[in-house]
């Protein structure tokens, strides 16, 4: 009887495939254990890689910039209105602190950003042209232009890419500013409209939502303003705007870029300890290690979900193992009344159950990733996350393992519970 076990099952080859057929008679049964397992390492995955988009997104919003300045407040609430157009800020900077900074040895260049004005919702800059001399993003990529050129007159505006095509500009057309920052505004500049003067290439950043002018603009649009209201009885024509010297006289925030980073740390003291007026300059990346900070419990308990998910659709496959060992007890008994191994009778099991965890995870896989590239424009171009591109990492790989190593004790239980049995157990006739 044991000869005759060895040459039906001593090869791993014949275990497999007897395994095979058996999920084949219940094939009802796993196709639906795979897809509940394939959804829960899809979502594990997914989660992941978009929590990495989306920090490389931040990541990749502002790069070369060592300091961003503005009025004293909060770290994150700085570093959200001036880089990411999120937010209000509490007061502006002077123009002479501004200057005054600007002009300090050891400042390479900086660029004014003047926030408070939109375009049915999208946020107006005002700027300089060191903005596009010296604004990076990703790993010191330049902005770059699809269409015309940055702005060369006081009533000049430069879109972003999405602004551009979400609104079906081009360049040369006339649009309208409106103070303050909601959507709908009836505090309209509409005696002052600007013209395109240029559109600029996709950059995944907030600058593709933002629609930019110069500083003069600025000044040119609010001179007959005061508290968001327009003064009654004054009114000046764009072409006299145009022979105005218009001077700013404060800006929301500026970014800065040093000789030498060295003089950074220096250079923040100095900026924060001043007494003439109270500024906060902060750097970019420590500033975003504080909001990714106050956002771990969000991840970890997104992380948490979708690994309940999975061992859901773990716990399941188990429970489909368990209740066919019943069906199965007469199969097992005669392998084993022929001379089957106790080793061939558990390899058997648990090979089903790490069969339909590696095809679970293939079928995950691939519904991942091409969910990613299907959406990566729009999570590009919405949220400017980007987690098509990028292949598996180091945890995912450990989530994948983990996976692999829960399904296989997974199927180590009822492989055990199945060689306990004795074979008479097996090879008798239940009424």
């Amino acid at each position: 009887a044991a000869k005759t076990g060895d040459g039906i099952m001593n090869t791993p080859f014949m275990l497999i495939r007897l395994s095979l057929q058996s999920l084949w008679s219940r094939r009802g049964t796993a196709i639906l254990i795979v897809l509940a397992l394939a959804m829960g390492v899809a979502l594990l995955l997914g989660v992941e890689k978009l929590r990495q988009g989306a920090r490389n997104g931040f990541a990749n919003t502002i790069s070369g910039t060592d300091l961003v300045v503005g009025a004293r407040s909060g770290s994150l609430n700085l570093l959200l209105y001036a880089v990411f157009r999120v937010g209000n800020a509490t007061s502006n900077v002077s123009w002479s602190a501004y200057r005054r900074i600007a002009e300090h040895p050891d400042v390479a260049w900086t660029i004014p950003l003047s926030l408070g004005d939109n375009h049915r919702g999208y946020r107006v800059v005002g700027t300089s042209e060191d903005y596009f001399a010296h604004l990076r993003y990703g790993r010191g990529r330049h902005l770059e232009f699809t269409a015309g050129k940055a702005f060369s007159d006081v009533f000049d505006v430069v879109l972003g890419a999405e602004v551009a095509a979400a609104l079906a500009y081009r360049v040369g057309d006339e649009i309208v500013v409106s103070h303050g920052l909601g959507e709908i505004n009836t505090n309209t500049h509409d005696d002052r409209p600007f013209r395109v003067s240029g559109i600029l290439a996709r950059t995944g950043t907030p600058v593709d939502r933002s629609l930019h002018v110069s500083l003069a603009g600025i000044e040119a649009m609010h001179i007959d303003w005061r508290e968001g209201t327009r003064q009654p009885g004054l009114r000046f024509s764009p072409e006299r705007l145009r022979n105005m010297k218009l001077q700013p006289r404060a800006v929301t925030a500026f970014l800065v870029g040093l000789k030498s980073r060295f003089a950074v740390f220096t250079l923040q003291r100095e900026i924060n300890n001043d007494r003439r007026e109270p500024l906060l300059a902060i750097l970019p990346g420590v500033a975003l290690q504080q909001l990714w900070s106050l956002m771990r419990n969000v991840e970890w308990a997104l992380t948490a979900i979708a690994t309940l998910v999975a061992l859901s659709a773990l716990l399941g496959m188990l429970a489909m193992l368990l209740a066919g060992l019943g069906e199965r007890r007469r199969e097992i008994a005669i392998f084993r009344s022929v001379g089957a191994r106790p080793w061939q009778v558990i390899f058997l099991v648990t090979s089903e159950a790490v069969g339909l965890v590696i095809v679970a995870m293939v079928l995950g896989l691939a519904v991942l990733f091409g969910a990613l590239v299907l959406a990566e424009n729009w999570m590009a171009e919405t949220y400017g996350v980007r987690a098509a591109g990028t292949g598996l990492g180091t945890l995912e790989l450990a989530y994948l393992a983990g996976i692999l190593l829960v399904g296989l004790l997974a199927g180590l239980l009822p492989s055990v519970a199945a060689y306990r049995r004795s074979v008479a157990d097996g090879l008798t006739i239940r009424l």
